[in-house]
């Protein structure tokens, strides 16, 4: 039946104010008419908050209770006050305990998930698509910083399922720019010019990018509105992830490839 309570003051010292609402005003109207002068307990899970005297009838809802506390003790209070009086009580249904050494391994082996992850991806790229498969390489590690940056400036710790986020967010971001580069090899096929065939490999490529990244955004959405603590934190990373990708897979990855053909002017594109 208690509405709120807070700090407040009185007589110029620290105290604590309290507010009911209708059912629990009458009620503790008749407690106070029928015990002044009395101590009046306040008992949260087992043990007495505080224990204030009555001192005259509250009627109107609302008091406070005033004596020698600091403003620290008096929000103190005020704040065990407030949680119990939440309408249900607290179910624990799920406790964990994680000691150093067990922390530190998965720290390890995300850690080591993510160069591993790194070194597969880029060698893989390198090994199929030439210089293409560098640049991609260098727009990955853009990508990953991008990440990184994003995560700090909105404060957030990076757990392992903010790792796997990366992880599978690497993968994503040189999946797009397969995609790309492959649409560029059939244009080539088709005797096209080097500028015609980069500009119809990343303009027809990107129509499917961007519906694969658009329907993994969606699942995302729904597993930061619905999900827990880790997989929320998944979410974002996820979240992040591709749309820095999307940036670095098309509009980085072109910059440098369209730099490099007006600086060098090859004569054909090496796609392996």
């Amino acid at each position: 039946m208690l509405i709120d309570a807070g700090v407040t003051f009185h007589e110029g010292l620290p105290a604590v104010s309290f507010r009911f609402n209708d059912a629990g005003a009458r009620k503790f109207g008749e407690i106070t008419k029928n015990n002044i002068g009395k101590f009046f307990a306040i008992v949260l899970d087992g043990k007495v908050v505080t224990a204030p005297r009555i001192n005259s009838v509250i009627n109107q809802g609302s008091g406070v209770i005033s004596g020698n506390f600091t403003t620290a003790e008096a929000n103190e209070v005020a704040l065990l006050l407030r949680a119990g009086a939440l309408p249900a009580p607290l179910k624990i249904i799920e406790e964990r305990t994680v000691g150093p050494s067990l922390g530190l391994d998965s720290i390890k082996s995300g850690s080591l998930a993510v160069i591993a992850g790194l070194v597969f991806v880029a060698a893989f790229m390198l090994l199929f698509y030439g210089l293409f498969g560098m640049i991609a390489n260098i727009a990955m590690l853009i990508n990953i910083s991008i990440i990184l940056a994003v995560l700090s400036l909105l404060g957030a710790t990076l757990t392992l399922p903010g790792i796997a986020g990366i992880v599978l967010t690497m993968g994503m971001s040189v999946d797009a720019n397969v995609l790309i580069f492959e649409r560029i090899k059939e244009e080539l096929r088709d005797k096209k010019s080097i500028f015609s065939a980069l500009e119809q490999g990343f303009d027809q490529a990107f129509r499917t990018i961007t519906d694969s990244n658009v329907t993994t955004l969606i699942v995302a959405f729904f597993l930061y509105a619905f999900g827990n603590g880790p997989i929320k934190g998944f979410a974002v990373t996820l979240s992040i992830g591709i749309i820095s990708s999307m940036f670095s897979a098309i509009i980085l990855t072109r910059m440098m490839i369209v730099i490099w053909i007006k600086k060098f002017r090859p004569q054909k594109l090496n796609l392996i």
